[in-house]
């Protein structure tokens, strides 16, 4: 005999799995009680998966999901950071792109591109382990909060607080490993990488210059991801509304795996025009001691604060956040959870029977 299930007022199409085989279930009435009213969105069916939707394994295998999504693509496009951070400290002598790579060719070596690759790694993993996993805990909490008809119809608004609640809390992991990262790239000879540059900087500045630049890493990481979730589970669900004429429920896994990583480029370049300001923040602080927001304008100018760096940037997270979300939901196929985004039901009022 089967055991009723608890129901979540999340939206069942945050989690669509209707392409995954599934179970029929049956809800169980004790005698006497009147059968409930259908007003409660209940989770996916996990079919013959052993992972429980919302249970302690999932939001685990989601935090591990974005640890390997983060880690590796930031890893992976490390040269590409690096010339962007040192254009964005030293503009005289990184005058583009190009000349950039050329100079630091010449300086550096083939070998120099890769300096800072292990803060880099380990930083972003913890990152995306607290971003995706805390990401899925906030987006189910929010959507009980506010129930199923306005879960449904603020579904936007439940993606950008979720996805803002857990850019804090992930930033904090990735605040002192950003800090040494920078260093190491911009500032040839302070350190090897994090093993010798980690407390190099703490002996130096002590252990609060390694959360100096937290505040302007807020303002980069924060909107930034608010950007890269709400702007994914939106254009995930219009290329499944319009996109695609068969329908997520007819999709193979592998089509769902491509428009999660379509999706996510999209994504990743409106990310890259709304947090660039701040990136050119925090990197400035973390490469000059005692620097200020007010020196930073200063040096770069408004106009270069917007705009120095920018088409690389562009180009690195645009490529770096479509990757990262054809991981992620790679990583949750792989263990049994469906794919994130998925068309949007009609609302069901509150008072409707």
């Amino acid at each position: 005999m089967d055991t009723p299930r608890p129901h979540s007022l999340i939206p069942s199409y945050l989690y669509s799995s209707s392409s995954l085989p599934q179970k029929k279930k049956k809800m169980v009435v004790a005698a006497g009680e009147a059968a409930p009213l259908n007003l409660i969105i209940g989770a996916p069916s996990e079919g013959g998966y052993n992972i429980k939707m919302y249970s302690p394994a999932h939001y685990a295998a989601c935090a591990v999901g974005g640890s390997l999504c983060c880690g590796l693509t930031h890893m992976a496009v490390t040269p590409l950071d690096l010339v962007k951070c040192n254009m964005q400290i030293d503009p005289a002598k990184y005058k583009s792109t190009s000349s950039a790579f050329g100079v630091m060719l010449k300086e550096q070596g083939f070998r120099g591109f890769f300096r800072g690759w292990v803060p880099t790694f380990l930083g972003y993993s913890a990152q995306g382990a607290c971003k995706y996993g805390l990401y899925e805990v906030f987006k189910k909490q929010y959507s009980d909060i506010a129930g199923p008809e306005y879960a449904t119809k603020y579904k936007t608004l439940i993606y950008l607080a979720g996805s803002a609640s857990a850019e804090v809390i992930a930033d904090v992991a990735l605040c002192p490993f950003e800090a040494v990262k920078v260093r190491v790239q911009t500032q040839p000879g302070f350190a090897r990488g994090l093993a010798d540059g980690l407390p190099k900087l703490v002996k130096s500045e002590g252990v609060s210059g390694l959360y100096k630049g937290i505040v302007p890493l807020w303002g980069r990481q924060v909107p930034y991801t608010m950007m890269k979730f709400a702007s994914f589970e939106n254009i995930v669900e219009m290329i499944y509304k319009h996109a695609i004429p068969t329908g997520k429920e007819d999709c193979s896994k592998t089509q769902q795996l491509g428009v999660s990583f379509v999706g996510g480029y999209i994504a990743g370049i409106l990310c890259a025009v709304v947090s660039h300001p701040a990136d050119n923040l925090v990197s400035f602080l973390n490469n000059a001691k005692g620097a200020t927001v007010g020196d930073a304008v200063k040096n770069l100018g408004l106009w270069g604060l917007f705009t120095r760096g920018l088409p690389l940037r562009v180009l690195m997270i645009g490529t770096l956040t479509g990757a990262q979300w054809g991981i992620y939901d790679a990583f949750k196929v792989f263990v049994g959870l469906p794919t994130t985004g998925g068309v949007a039901p009609t609302a069901v009022p509150a008072s409707a029977t």
